[in-house]
């Protein structure tokens, strides 16, 4: 999913990034292991000396189509539709297998006393262009409502379920007896996109810079896997930061209606922890 891993001025998500070539299940090699350097733990992406494995093809395969998207990306960009067809294509292919990650991984499991499960992000590549990288979700772990300023972001559910919700800036106003489209403490009034479950079967969901649900929110009912790819990133220094923000119901003069709510920036104790994976492909 797409919550930066650097932070943000207004709200910033805390993480963690470290430099992983391995994401394993827990296992402490051997002593005998270790003097031989070898690596008993599962690999993100598979190598096999001198050969190139469907897993690291299929890496390559979405980094240099990724590259292609988004080669002229700058803040507002939004691909051509043959563009946007051609990775989704690739991200609707993808499979646990082709990235190496399965529920039994203990990013995905909820360890830890009280609070919510905490979210990891697994970082493979960025570039002032595009990233991409996958999000681990135990079940029940959250990912609070955000903005992505000025980007386009490609959203593929590897494995589990979750339940997404996502909204776009009103242009107008639904209540004819009222346009304001901002309230008296500052919220601003946003028109529900999506408001659904999706799961590994769910086609690659793509969101634009001013539609398609660019503010939005997980939940996962299940562990499950996100697959982010987006361009331009977060960039602090451009002004890109990492927005949240609270919800709250819209009321017009005939009562609520569900299809809005006003949306204020807050500030947000979400934390995520970052994981620098090995970069498999050819750049």
């Amino acid at each position: 999913m797409s919550v930066q891993v650097r932070g943000s001025k207004v709200a910033k998500a805390k993480a963690e990034i470290s430099s992983a070539t391995i994401a394993d299940k827990g296992r402490t090699p051997s002593r005998k292991t270790r003097r031989r350097g070898k690596k008993t733990s599962l690999t993100m992406v598979a190598v096999v000396a001198a050969a190139a494995t469907p897993s690291v093809l299929s890496m390559q395969r979405l980094f240099d189509t990724s590259k292609e998207v988004f080669a002229h990306s700058l803040p507002g960009f939004v691909p051509s539709p043959d563009a946007v067809a051609r990775l989704s294509g690739i991200l609707n292919d993808l499979k646990p297998d082709d990235v190496g990650i399965d529920s039994n991984v203990k990013y995905f499991k909820h360890v830890g006393p009280g609070g919510p499960p905490p979210v990891t992000y697994l970082h493979f590549y960025d570039c002032p262009k595009f990233s991409f990288g996958i999000f681990c979700l135990p079940k029940s772990a959250v990912i609070p409502l955000h903005n992505h300023p000025g980007m386009t972001v490609f959203s593929k559910i590897l494995f589990g379920s979750m339940h997404l919700k996502s909204y776009d800036w009103a242009k107008s106003s639904p209540d004819s007896n009222d346009t304001a489209l901002e309230s008296s403490d500052g919220a601003r009034l946003a028109k529900v996109n999506t408001d659904a479950i999706f799961d590994a079967s769910s086609e690659t969901v793509v969101l634009y810079p001013e539609n398609g649900g660019n503010l939005h929110c997980f939940t996962a009912l299940t562990p499950c896997a996100v697959l982010d790819v987006l361009g331009p990133p977060y960039n602090s220094d451009d002004g890109r930061d990492c927005t949240y923000y609270d919800e709250s119901d819209y009321t017009s003069s005939s009562g609520g209606d569900e299809k809005y709510s006003w949306l204020k920036e807050v500030r947000t104790t979400f934390k995520m922890k970052g994981i620098k994976m090995p970069q498999e492909f050819v750049i």
